[in-house]
């Protein structure tokens, strides 16, 4: 069964200014490369938009809302309030079942291992793209906070492969 490719809030306020996740630079063009991949060889890919309260850079109809990458015709855009988007989304409904998951996005201690964790509990085979998804800065700097998420996941059954790995077929 061929992959589908989870983009996770692969938003504009998290991967353009004025407040763009530190590994932006590095992360959009992982991420485009995927999208242009996946659609390449024919797979899904399904849009997971995070919707903010109206006091967040990502409130629905803002800018910072917006996804980065325009949705071609058959790509589904799922809606989500909560870091898990399989909670009251649909999502487990536009995905065959136990498809494999290549997993790309934002933010990785939030939405990205919610996901993950929601998938594997769903019987997917999940892959984190390690250079594809990405965070801000808290308790620790950015790219130590991925670095620990890739850790606990794995330790679930969670692959985390480069994108020079990834394939679609």
């Amino acid at each position: 069964m061929s992959p589908v490719l989870l983009m996770i809030d692969v938003q504009r306020n998290m991967l353009q200014p004025p407040l763009p996740v530190p590994a932006a630079g590095s992360v959009a063009p992982a991420i485009r490369e995927l999208l242009d991949r996946a659609r390449d060889a024919g797979a899904q890919v399904v849009h997971v938009r995070n919707n903010g309260s109206e006091d967040d850079p990502d409130a629905p109809g803002s800018e910072g809302w917006e996804l980065v990458h325009r949705v071609r015709d058959g790509e589904p855009v799922v809606d989500k309030w909560v870091p898990d988007s399989f909670d009251g989304t649909g999502l487990d409904k536009l995905l065959p079942p136990g498809a494999p998951l290549i997993v790309v996005g934002m933010q990785s201690e939030f939405c990205v291992q919610s996901t993950c964790l929601a998938a594997r509990e769903r019987g997917h085979e999940v892959t984190l793209v390690h250079d594809a998804h990405a965070t801000y800065d808290d308790d620790a700097p950015a790219a130590e906070i991925s670095r620990r998420v890739e850790d606990d996941l794995r330790a679930v059954g969670v692959m985390v492969i480069g994108s020079e790995d990834v394939r679609f077929d």
